[in-house]
Order: structure tokens, then C-alpha cells, then sequence
């Protein structure tokens, strides 16, 4: 028989042995468990993480510098960047003031904050040994889609302009819109788009000056802001590009629906022309040939004649008419709407480009319009010329001839859809009847100049 106190006695030690090799959660393992939290309140209570305006310090008050989040492990400081500067006068207390953009960079760089106890939190919890440059790492991972969240409404505006299929006149207006939308600094989120902000953008748009020249300076010219009309295309650009944007679901609704007729439209009471006496006289200044100044009556001139708009006329290509009667005639389409209008060249556009070997000088707007004031006041003119000025005047005098103002539509291109309606039914051979009234009126008068230059040279050039 087995002795009982043997039996025990092995039960003892293998008990001891086992409690050795595989301690309790009641035993030794409690210790561990203390160990490890007391380990990792130590590592808490030494690091430490805040806020602050560029570490390097060496930045005046108004002077701009990075908004920083230190991160203080084992005495010793390491710096994650939020991607937000500002002036030192801009951040008091840890947070940034003074700006109407306060809310958005302080948004952002508590998001990023966050992120950064967020990771220390979990070496913390792991009681691993902390890895500043794995934390950066994935702060500045959220600080990347902030950045995208951030531009996410300019973004969506390049993207639906490639998409939109636009005319080159049309797309420099949505490449400017984007330009004032980052000059702005607050429409580039979605968040940005509300009918409030919306207003203010509004009231900054009336703020911006109109360009000048050393002209206008030396002339003494004061600079003044631009009009209902330049404020309200970029509202019409705008408000196309949120339709889109509600129509694939990046807003719920769009804010310009809520303000119909809040932004003026700028339309004048009166369109501004220059009457028969004055177009003359504009044609009778001949400026010195090769200057700037004869280039821009050349194409004044051309455009009274065709009723081109500025656009038309530096994509004028001679190649795309083709004669009809003796006449040269173009169908074309504009470059800003893509509309069809029809044309024809007069004498006097034809002897224009003879004089450029049949093909019009290119000239900016800018400049264009800056010699036009000069020409204008050498033919003394009150009305501003303008490179918009010679279509109006071409429509002014086709509709005193009492050409039908269909035909007039249909000579320029213009897009009024109720007109276009109308216009539909207008043939080209009657536009083509029409035009030729405007030519025989140019040519009646430049009958009548032959005769008075032939009087003037059998008078020995007495008259």
C-alpha cells in the first residue's frame, strides 16, 4: 500500500513547483500588473504636450512664424508643425486670435493636437518607449486631409471647369474666380458655403481696385473699385459651379437660390454708342503707323464695322470667309459662347487688312483700352472709348437703319435665350440683305470722301 505521507508529501512539492512555474493572478502576477502601471505613470507624469508659437523664438511681434505642438519626453523637447503660421500679436493663451479666420486655424490645429495625445496615449497604454517621429508621422498624415479638406470647394471648382467643356472667353472667368476665391481666404471648404458668407464675399468682392497704369497714375486718375457687373460674374461663375455641386451631392442645397436678387446685376439704363458723326471722327484720326496707338484704330475701326467683340476679333482669321456676291462673309461661332453669328467685311476692313497683309494684329485688353482713350480724345470724342464701344455702335447704327433686330441678333451672336427663339427662324439670306445696308451706307460715304479729296486736289489743296 502507498504511505499516505508520501502521497502528500509529493503533492507538496509538486504544488511548489507548479505555483513557481505558473505564478496565480492572485500571486505574482498582481505584482506585475502594479509594476507595469506604476511604469507607465511615470512615463505619463514625464511627458507633457502644448501648444506654442515657434520654438526657434527668434520672430519679432508682427512678424510671422509657425504654430507648433511640443511634445516633452525624457527632458528633452521635440516639435511637430500644425502647417498654421501667424503673427506672434495673432496667438494669446495657446490659441490664435485677431483674425477673422481664428476659428478655422484653431479647428485645425486642434484636430492635429488631438492626434498627437491621441499617440502618445497609446505608448502610454503599451508601455513602449515613446516614438516622436512615428507620432509626426501620423500627425502630419491628418494634417494632409486637412489640407485637402481645406481646398476641397477649390478643388471641385478646377475640376468642373476642365469638365464643363468651356469656351477659352468663358474659362479665363473661372480661372479668375478661383484666383479671388484663395485671395479671399474663406470659400475654399464646404463648410464655406453658406448664404452668410456668401454676403460677405459679396461685400469684399466691391472692395477690390481696378488695375492702373502709369498712364492713369501720371494722368492723375484716383483708383477706384470694380462695378456691380464684374462682382456679379463672379457670383454667375460661382453659382453654376454649386448647382453642379448639389447635383452630385456635395451640398445639400444651394445658398444662391436664397438670395435671388440680393447682387446687382450692374446692367446700365442706357447702352453707351457713338452716333454716326462720331464713329467719322474716329476714323478720320490716323496716328503715327507702327504705333500702338494706329494699331488700336485699326482694330476700333474694324470692330465699328463688323460688330466683333473683342474676343472675335484676336481669333479673326481671314481664311474662314468666303465670298458671296462679291462680298466676303463668315459664319462663325464666338469664342466666349460658342453662339453662331454671321459677318461681312466692308471696304474699309478690307483695306485694314491689306495694310496688316490679312492678318489683324494681336493686342492685350488692357493696353487696347488704354489707347483708346488717347484716340479718342484726338478725335474729340466725349464718350470713353472702350473695345466694346465699336460692337455697341455697330448695333446702335444697324438698328437707326431699321435693320429688323433679329437680323441685328443674329449679326452679333448674341445669347438671349427669349431672342434666340426668335432668331432661330431669321434665314441668313436676310441677315445677309441687312448687311449689305450697313456696307452701302460705308461706301455711300466713302464716295462722298472721293469726291471732296478729288475737289481738294484740282484746287491745288486749297479746301
Amino acid at each position: 500500500m502507498f504511505p499516505v505521507r508520501v502521497f502528500l508529501g509529493g503533492l507538496v512539492y509538486f504544488g511548489a513547483v507548479f505555483t513557481k512555474c505558473f505564478p496565480s493572478a492572485d500571486g505574482d502576477g498582481k505584482q506585475d500588473v502594479k509594476q507595469k502601471r506604476k511604469k507607465n505613470n511615470t512615463m505619463a507624469s514625464t511627458i507633457t504636450t502644448d501648444v506654442i508659437f515657434d520654438h526657434r523664438g527668434n520672430k519679432s511681434k508682427n512678424d510671422i512664424g509657425p504654430i507648433e505642438i511640443r511634445v516633452t519626453y525624457e527632458r528633452k523637447a521635440r516639435y511637430i508643425g500644425t502647417g498654421v503660421s501667424v503673427a506672434r500679436h495673432d496667438f494669446v493663451g495657446g490659441s490664435i486670435v485677431g483674425r477673422a479666420d481664428k476659428d478655422e486655424l484653431n479647428r485645425r490645429v486642434n484636430i492635429i493636437f488631438r492626434k498627437v495625445q491621441e499617440e502618445v496615449n497609446r505608448y502610454i497604454d503599451e508601455g513602449r518607449p515613446l516614438d516622436v517621429a512615428e507620432i509626426k508621422r501620423r500627425a502630419w498624415s491628418v494634417r494632409d486631409d486637412l489640407d485637402h479638406e481645406g481646398t476641397a470647394l477649390l478643388d471641385f471648382v478646377e475640376e468642373q471647369q476642365r469638365q464643363m467643356g468651356l469656351k477659352p472667353g468663358t474659362e479665363k472667368h473661372y480661372i479668375t474666380l478661383r484666383t479671388r476665391m484663395r485671395e479671399y481666404g474663406q470659400l475654399s471648404r464646404w463648410d464655406d458655403v453658406t448664404v452668410e458668407n456668401l454676403c460677405r464675399w459679396d461685400a469684399w468682392l466691391h472692395n477690390i481696385k481696378k488695375p492702373m497704369s502709369d498712364a492713369d497714375r501720371l494722368a492723375g486718375e484716383t483708383e477706384q473699385c470694380i462695378g456691380d457687373g464684374a462682382v456679379y460674374n463672379y457670383h454667375k461663375c460661382l453659382k453654376a459651379i454649386l448647382n453642379r455641386a448639389v447635383l452630385f451631392g456635395k451640398i445639400e442645397y444651394n445658398p444662391y437660390d436664397r438670395l435671388r436678387g440680393k447682387f446687382k446685376r450692374g446692367d446700365k439704363e442706357s447702352v453707351e454708342f457713338l452716333t454716326n458723326e462720331e464713329m467719322q471722327a474716329v476714323e478720320s484720326v490716323h496716328p503715327v503707323k507702327g504705333t500702338a496707338m494706329a494699331v488700336a484704330r485699326d482694330l476700333f475701326v474694324f470692330q465699328m464695322h463688323t460688330g466683333l467683340s473683342y474676343a472675335d476679333l484676336q481669333a479673326f482669321d481671314f481664311s474662314e470667309y468666303k465670298q458671296i456676291d462679291g462680298k466676303w462673309v463668315n459664319v462663325g461661332h464666338r469664342v466666349k459662347t460658342g453662339v453662331q453669328y454671321l459677318t461681312m467685311l466692308t471696304d474699309e476692313c478690307i483695306r485694314i487688312l491689306e495694310q496688316y497683309g490679312w492678318q489683324l494684329p494681336k493686342m492685350g485688353n488692357a493696353d487696347y483700352n488704354h489707347a483708346l482713350k488717347a484716340i479718342g480724345l484726338a478725335a474729340g470724342v466725349a464718350t470713353p472709348l472702350h473695345s466694346h464701344l465699336a460692337r455697341h455702335s455697330f448695333a446702335t447704327r444697324a438698328k437707326a437703319m431699321g435693320i429688323d433686330l433679329a437680323n441685328i441678333a443674329r449679326m452679333l451672336g448674341h445669347t438671349n435665350t427669349v431672342q434666340t427663339q426668335r432668331y432661330a427662324k431669321v434665314m441668313p439670306e436676310q441677315v445677309f440683305a441687312d448687311l449689305r445696308k450697313i456696307e452701302r451706307l460705308s461706301t455711300k460715304k466713302d464716295d462722298e470722301e472721293n469726291v471732296v479729296n478729288d475737289a481738294r486736289r484740282t484746287a491745288g489743296g486749297s479746301l
